[in-house]
Parts: C-alpha cells; sequence; structure tokens
C-alpha cells in the first residue's frame, strides 16, 4: 500500500481542490512519481460561468489549440505560477517497502532532503 501526504500552499477557495486533483491524477492516470506530479504543468478555472481557463505556459501548443478549438478562452500564466496554480510538498510512504518518498513543488522555496536512518533504527 502507498499512501500520499500533500500539503498545498494555496489559501483555499477556488484552486485547491483543483491542484489536488491534478496531482492525484498525474500520479494514478499519468504515472508519474510525486516530483514529477508536482512538477507538471496546471490549470485552473476561477470562475464557475464561462469558458475562460488559466494555463501553465508550459502546456504543450497542441493542447492550447485544441482547447480553443473547443471554445474555450484561454489565460496563458508563467511557466510556474504559483499564484494561480497554487504550489505544494508531498511525501509518499511505501508501507510495503518502508520506503519515503518525498517531492517539493518547484513552484515555491523548499526542498526534499533524504534521511538516512541508522541500522536498527525503527521504521515509520
Amino acid at each position: 500500500m502507498i499512501s500520499f501526504i500533500q500539503r498545498n500552499y494555496s489559501t483555499g477557495g477556488w484552486n485547491q481542490s483543483q491542484a489536488h486533483a491534478q496531482f492525484v491524477s498525474n500520479i494514478e492516470d499519468f504515472g508519474m512519481n510525486i516530483q514529477g506530479a508536482l512538477d507538471a504543468p496546471r490549470f485552473s478555472k476561477e470562475t464557475f460561468p464561462g469558458c475562460d481557463v488559466n494555463l501553465a505556459a508550459r502546456i504543450a501548443a497542441s493542447t492550447r489549440d485544441a482547447l480553443t478549438a473547443m471554445g474555450h478562452q484561454l489565460v496563458m500564466r508563467g511557466d510556474s505560477s504559483s499564484t494561480r496554480m497554487g504550489a505544494g510538498q508531498a511525501v509518499q510512504r511505501n508501507r510495503r517497502t518502508t520506503l519515503n518518498a518525498g517531492a517539493s513543488d518547484p513552484r515555491k522555496d523548499g526542498a526534499a532532503i533524504s534521511e538516512l536512518l541508522p541500522p536498527g533504527s525503527p521504521r515509520r
């Protein structure tokens, strides 16, 4: 069994659930590890009405073209915009192997640093 803990620096509101859903989808649907899932470009919808959508500039041109063809009005944001897209850190715990993996979003400051347990230490 693998479990995840993610701390999202979005202050809540419109983007928090969207950022979490994209993180989980990147792992489950696209087979990314937790660092890749945090690194991936994001989108955000800030209103209920309308076809406007915020996109990170790193989203592929072919995806942007397809969205525009469907009638979406794209609002391009920076390559790694945390203002509209959120940011976070994550820890993955594999209970079978007792391995912990960490990841830190490049949109904010922070780092994932490995910690070696001394021999004979209890595994958490």
